[in-house]
């Protein structure tokens, strides 16, 4: 099992370079290392063409380590000189998730684009503020919904759907489960008031999904359910939540999130994506193949041709970072249009402050 695969708080996906700025045109920051994700953020940007000139986090250990994987980062003494940095374009961030959208209304306000780790907000109010600032300010909040973005096989479905291989899309089941690693957390993982909720935290790169497979520009939280069965000693914590949407043109979704991945799997999840069409449906095996292949990015696609398997591992991409990179350049809204990027996570806010406690 590959060590870094298996971590799914540090897992940080590598892909072709395939630059699309010269070089020193895309100069971006770092502030907050609290979650691995700031790694696979930064890989994907700088495979893209960017620049990474300089990182602030108040806790050394972090920074080292950081600077171990990016050596020729500056170290900030502080966030103001981050944040003030005249050439700097962006700032990428991954800081405990309550703090996300507070920084991101900072960033905005000194000039500077957003690209921030999911969950982007633990709270409604944080989301209408930082609607208000992209307003106001006519910044980028981007997020790093990396289970959609991140995934080969999820960016080959993108393109089998927007071929018609499916025909219209009229349903989506997503598979979110994840490893504990309990030994590895930090205090912050274990208290929803830090990190939203296990239907903020893990469902909204799954509500994500739904929205950009169907097309839907809203939906409707229907039910939705969490229950802590495994962690008693940690009594707020939610190792469990599943929810039902259905979305403004017809399509219907379900997901199931948790913490129950068994060590025996040679993954931090396995995570799987069920889309169905009027026309056949298609089949994400994300991370693995289970029993019978390590490597992931498995695409499965029945239509009325046949059945079909592409193996798509390092033959896609992952075209969203340089479509962020020319947005920010360019002030257009082509990697994801910013309300999409905020009726997600509005929509797995509505589904934890409506879910119905269990066990």
């Amino acid at each position: 099992m590959s060590t870094q695969k298996a971590d799914g708080m540090n897992y940080a996906p590598k892909g072709k370079a395939q630059p699309v700025c010269g070089p020193g045109e895309f100069r971006f920051g770092v502030i907050g290392l609290d979650h691995g994700h700031i790694y696979g953020q930064c890989n994907g940007l700088i495979e893209a063409g960017g620049e990474l000139v300089m990182v602030y986090d108040p806790d050394p250990a972090k920074v080292e380590r950081f600077r171990q994987t990016y050596p020729g980062v500056k170290v900030a003494r502080c966030e103001e000189e981050v944040l003030e940095h005249p050439e700097l374009k962006l700032i990428a961030s991954a800081p405990v998730p309550c703090d996300r959208g507070p920084l991101g209304c900072r960033v905005m306000d000194h000039g500077k684009d957003y690209f921030t780790d999911k969950p982007p907000f633990t709270t409604m109010e944080q989301l209408e503020e930082a609607r208000r600032k992209v307003a106001e300010t006519g910044r980028i909040f981007a997020v790093y919904y990396a289970e959609r973005l991140h995934v080969e096989a999820a960016v080959y479905a993108e393109k089998l759907i927007r071929d018609g291989a499916i025909g219209r899309v009229v349903q989506v089941l997503g598979l979110g489960p994840h490893r504990l690693g309990a030994a590895g957390r930090p205090a912050w993982f274990w208290d929803p008031r830090c990190y939203g909720g296990i239907l903020v935290d893990i469902g909204s790169h799954q509500i994500e999904q739904f929205l950009h497979y169907t097309g839907a520009k809203d939906a409707r939280v229907l039910h939705s359910k969490i229950a802590n069965y495994h962690n008693p000693q940690h009594p707020e914590f939610q190792d469990f939540g599943d929810a039902t949407l259905v979305a403004d043109n017809g399509a219907t979704f379900y997901f199931r999130v948790d913490w129950f991945t068994p060590d025996g799997l040679g993954a931090w999840g396995d995570g799987r994506t069920f889309i169905l069409g009027t026309d056949g449906y298609i089949e994400l095996r994300k991370y693995l193949d289970v029993a019978r292949d390590p490597e992931g990015d498995q695409v499965y696609l029945v239509d009325h041709k046949g059945e079909h398997r592409f193996a798509v591992h390092g033959q896609v991409g992952f075209p969203y970072f340089g479509q962020l990179i020319l947005d920010c350049l360019n002030r257009t809204e082509n990697a994801m249009p910013q309300e999409h990027t905020f009726k997600a996570i509005e929509l797995a806010l509505q589904a934890q402050a409506a879910a119905v406690k269990v066990a």
